[in-house]
């Protein structure tokens, strides 16, 4: 299973962003995703995530700010970034993995993209 992100660049603060991800099987659409993204200095970390039945859920930043949302095709999902801040500058990752609910851990996701970068300048 592939995975390819897009819509990473550069914004002021305050802007917003589109990512997107794109994957290359059918039968992910049984699977739940996430995004994950890493800051300059720090580890990866979940972001948000929507599994099959639609259920989502965010980390505590991401609340209010960040959209997870997926095609009617459900092979491509993505993340709507309104008001960002310097500080969520950082590489975003897509993910994909067969689990019920919904998880912003890693070990949860089998599958990944090679992430795109997003840059938040003040």
């Amino acid at each position: 299973v592939e995975m390819v992100e897009s819509g990473g660049e550069s914004v002021q603060a305050g802007g917003s962003l589109r990512l997107s991800c794109e994957t290359n099987s059918y039968g992910i659409r049984h699977y739940s995703f996430g995004w994950f993204r890493q800051r300059p200095g720090w580890g990866r970390e979940g972001v948000a995530a929507i599994n099959s039945d639609g259920q989502r859920a965010y980390a505590i930043f991401a609340m209010d700010r960040f959209t997870v949302s997926k095609d009617n095709d459900e092979r491509t999902f993505h993340l709507q970034m309104t008001n960002l801040k310097p500080e969520d500058t950082g590489d975003y990752f897509c993910a994909a993995g067969l689990l019920k609910g919904t998880s912003l851990r890693e070990p949860d996701y089998l599958y990944w993209g090679r992430g795109t970068r997003v840059t938040v300048s003040s």
